[in-house]
């Protein structure tokens, strides 16, 4: 291919021809020898006749260059032109294409797979055999050359990987390379890795590396930690060069459980710094909500901070039998409470009425007898409430849980109490006993020099030894435990200060009540506190950072939790032992990003790619034309235009004239699509400006009006695009809009009539197609383009579509809305609040009205869409599951269509025992 500028041609000899256009142009320009002069007499008839018809002695020089320009492009069309052209490189042995497969590659792996799908497609046609190898999850035995079709047939199941490739796969894999020669293709996410200078070294040894990074910078956070009052995330970037911004959002769940943006913070790079912190001041209510940190515009993985039991300061509330000692405050009952739980926790103090008002997580009484709120805190308790009770002399004095069990202890108590190693007393002081392995204090080691003098004892029974979590070297209970209801009563058998015991002036002590979960840890545990757990996977990331269920995964013993190595055994995500939560990062708390570096000897390319557009078409027409309007003006030039020659002229510029778009005509076209979709169902979709979001969108539109075809009795006929500038959209029932980042806004006369079609009973699913969830919490660029682009739309109030809106039934029966992302809420007009259920029937009266917005951004469009073929666009999921999920989103679809077309007839009662039946009920 010869490539000349921003043009190609693919069969570059042609131009050859180009050397002939002089000689052409001194043909045309060559004038008749000059006639011999023969004298003859009857000459001077002729003089004074005129020749009406002239002809010009010579070509005019503009006509010539018309011609040439005409036959310039005639072969210049026949030399094949291209735009863009992409140079091929030639290649005719093995081609192996690596890609690294991690979650810096998820934010653009559409646009990997497309590249991988082109080279593997190049290679078929060379004949070359091909081996796909992702360093994220590598072949156990190195790579394996086949035919290219056999490996873009895989293509569809590789998928990025939530974690980083591996060091040691790395070099296994260069250990593993095949015999003889190859080029490698190499689509790399940017990061600078150990083992990667040595794998490029062996692959550079084997043939030609070229290397493949997108050019936006990898940007990550390596998690979130409480300090000074304040939640601290710490953002990563890899090329440090120049000053940077990015945004980090914090996200959680509101009060109905609906997650939401909480907070946004900037982190600011400076010149050549890798790190930067984001600082979130926010109240305890607010900041215990927050589930995740992610930054804004970055759907990976690493990019994602998951919160666990480090961020969440408990809700403690404090309640103390009396006052201390006047000025001894080292002997006041609730001073190393203080101490223990003030740097991990918010206290809220008063009586346990006031502390119950409070809402807390964990209630501690110190030295308290009687309680004159029994009732309703033992009601807090069995709604899972957490009670931790201290002694001291009140309690070892009064008469509580003496002639039975109280219902706020463990255990029925003795009269007095025991004391030991005093003046007045037989025997040295009680050290502690190690503690049992069911014990919630299993693994930690009591220190030799705690010892205990005083306590209250628990009455022997049956039920002693199982209520029993911590004893004294001599056997008796030092701490007690019970479960009521779905909460706890706990009971340490000491004072909480140092009179009974030395075990408040320990560590020991505030490890306890971290262990009881009385308070949470300001730091990561260490690799002793979780000896001996396992812990069990609840929630697991996905490479985009999306949050899913675990299945099946194995536990992991609490060793590999204190320095974990994320990969295939350890997934990113949420761990569970008990009652404590461990947010485990696809970035390493140590994790600092760096740009790669590769060698001289490996090209570089970008990962963006012009499209190819063939130019040979348009080559060919622009020369038909000049040669058209060369007749033309040849006619002109003899004369011959006028009388019936004209005709000829005027059927050449109809001609010209049918080649051009004309408004007349477009105006005629315009009107028989709208005389065509008011007279049929036409699925419309909003023209966004972006061709590929256009073009999937009108394919997914397809896609729907086939299903709808085929299952139900609605026959739609061809999708259209709407312009809400220009185009009358009385005439269309549904509008499908897709959110992009960078949409324009309509005009406020759009809006208007926008406004207009919702009032009268229109319909618009918004779809930002991002995942989130409908964008409100605008945690995505089109999230926040959605919020822009609805403001000055008539939307009445919304909520998450109900379990039982008509929508979930309106033809199939669902609960659940996937496109091509799943597990994600779809918003609806809210019910009016007097719609209540009527006797006896398990769904609403919601006979009036039908909601004008539908919004989500679960992506339907991709999940519906068909190519020419009636193929599916794109892949859903994996697998059987993922063609699931592409049935229910036509499921989905259809409810909608049918919903938009009936509107709520379904909520009459006449249909209800029918619906009763297939619900099985």
């Amino acid at each position: 291919m010869l490539i000349l500028g921003p043009v190609g041609f693919t069969i570059p000899w042609l131009l050859w021809g180009l050397v002939l256009l002089p000689v052409l142009w001194l043909l045309l320009r060559a004038i008749p020898p000059a006639p011999i002069r023969r004298r003859f007499p009857g000459v001077a008839l002729l003089l004074g006749l005129k020749d009406e018809e002239q002809e010009a002695e010579r070509t005019p020089w503009w006509l010539l260059l018309l011609r040439m320009l005409a036959a310039a492009l005639v072969i210049a069309g026949f030399a094949g032109p291209v735009l863009n052209p992409q140079e091929k490189v030639a290649g005719g042995g093995p081609l192996l294409v690596v890609v690294d497969g991690g979650w810096a590659d998820a934010r653009d792996w559409t646009r990997r797979a497309g590249r991988i799908a082109a080279a593997l497609s190049e290679a078929g046609r060379a004949g070359r055999p091909v081996a796909l190898v992702s360093l994220a999850d590598p072949p156990a035995g190195g790579p394996v050359f086949a035919a290219a079709d056999a490996v873009a047939a895989s293509l569809p199941a590789l998928e990025p990987k939530p974690w980083e490739p591996e060091a040691g796969a790395l070099t296994d894999l260069a250990a593993a390379l095949p015999e003889g020669g190859f080029d490698t293709l190499w689509l790399s996410d940017g990061l600078a890795r150990e083992g990667r200078a040595g794998l490029a070294e062996a692959l550079a040894a084997k043939g030609k590396v070229t290397a493949v990074e997108s050019a936006r910078d990898v940007m990550a956070l390596s998690g979130a930690g409480y300090a000074e009052g304040k939640v601290s995330v710490t953002a990563l970037r890899a090329r440090h060069a120049g000053p940077a911004a990015a945004e980090i959002v914090a996200r959680g769940l509101d009060p109905a459980g609906i997650e939401r943006e909480l907070a946004r913070a900037e982190a600011t790079f400076a010149d050549g710094d890798g790190m930067a912190e984001a600082a979130f001041d926010l109240p305890p209510e607010l900041r215990n909500r927050i589930t995740r940190f992610e930054v804004s515009g970055e759907a990976t993985a690493g990019a994602v901070a998951l919160t666990d039991d480090a961020l969440k300061r408990r809700k403690v509330g404090l309640v103390v039998g009396g006052a201390g000692r006047e000025g001894l405050e080292l002997l006041s009952p609730d001073h190393y409470l203080r101490q223990a739980l003030v740097p991990t926790a918010d206290l809220v103090e008063g009586t346990v009425g006031d502390v119950l008002l409070a809402s807390p997580d964990v209630i501690i009484l110190a030295d308290v007898a009687k309680v004159a709120e029994s009732e309703a805190l033992s009601e807090w308790i069995e709604e899972g409430g957490l009670l931790v009770r201290f002694a001291g002399p009140r309690l070892a004095n009064s008469d509580v849980g003496r002639d039975a069990l109280d219902p706020l202890l463990p255990v029925r108590l003795r009269l007095g109490g025991r004391a030991v190693g005093g003046t007045m007393s037989w025997g040295e002081p009680k050290a502690l006993a190690p503690f049992a392995e069911g014990s919630p204090f299993a693994g930690l080691v009591p220190p030799a020099d705690v010892a205990v003098s005083a306590q209250v004892l628990a009455q022997p029974g049956p039920d002693l030894a199982a209520a029993t979590v911590a004893t004294l070297a001599d056997g008796t209970p030092l701490v007690t435990r019970r479960t009521i209801g779905e909460g706890q009563v706990v009971l340490f058998h000491v004072a909480a200060n140092a009179e009974w015991s030395s075990l408040p002036l320990s560590g020991l002590f505030v490890q306890m009540l971290e262990r009881l979960a009385v308070s949470s840890r300001p730091a990561r545990p260490e690799e002793a506190d979780l000896a001996g757990t396992t812990w069990v996977a609840e929630k697991v990331l996905d490479a985009y950072g999306a949050l899913g269920e675990a299945e099946d995964l194995p536990g992991i013993p609490g060793e590999a939790l204190a320095e974990p190595r994320i990969g295939p055994e350890l997934q990113p995500g949420l761990y569970a032992s008990g009652d404590r939560r461990l947010a485990v990062n696809a970035v390493a708390p140590d994790r600092v990003l760096a740009a790669a570096e590769w060698s001289n000897d490996v090209t570089v390319e970008g990962l963006a790619v012009a499209r190819e557009t063939l130019l040979k078409g348009w080559f060919l027409g622009a020369a038909l034309l000049l040669l058209l309007l060369d007749m033309i003006a040849a006619l002109a030039l003899s004369g011959r235009l006028r009388g019936p020659r004209s005709g000829i002229a005027a059927l050449l510029l109809a001609i010209l004239a049918a080649g051009l778009p004309g408004e007349t005509r477009a105006q005629n076209a315009a009107e028989e699509q709208l005389v065509r979709a008011a007279g049929n169902v036409v699925l419309a979709h909003v023209l966004t400006g972006d061709a590929e979001t256009d073009r999937v969108a009108e394919a997914g539109l397809w896609g729907l009006s086939e299903i709808l075809f085929a299952r139900t009795s609605v026959e739609p006929v061809e999708p259209r695009g709407v312009d809400v500038e220009g185009d009358d959209l009385a005439v269309y029932t549904f509008l499908y809009w897709p959110v992009t980042a960078d949409q324009k806004a309509p005009s406020p006369a759009a809006y208007a009539r926008l406004n207009r079609y919702l009032r009268s009973g229109g319909m618009i699913l918004f779809d930002t197609r991002d995942g989130d969830v409908a964008g409100f919490g605008a945690a995505t660029p089109e999230g926040r383009r959605l919020q822009a682009l609805a403001a000055p739309l008539d939307i009445p109030p919304l909520e998450p579509l109900p379990s039982d809106h008509v929508l979930t039934r309106s033809f199939y029966l669902l609960q659940d809305f996937p496109g091509r992302h799943a597990g994600r809420a779809v918003w609806v007009e809210a019910a009016p609040p007097d719609a209540e259920r009527a006797e006896g029937m398990p769904f609403r009266n919601l006979n009036d009205g039908v909601t004008p917005v539908v919004i989500g951004g679960n992506d339907w469009a991709s999940a519906w869409a068909v190519d020419d073929s009636g193929r599916p666009m794109f892949r859903v999921g994996r697998g059987l599951g993922g063609e699931r999920q592409r049935e229910i989103a036509y499921r989905f679809g259809v409810n909608l269509i049918m919903y938009v077309l009936t509107g709520n007839y379904k909520s009459d009662q006449v249909h209800v025992p029918t619906l009763l039946e297939r619900l099985g009920q």
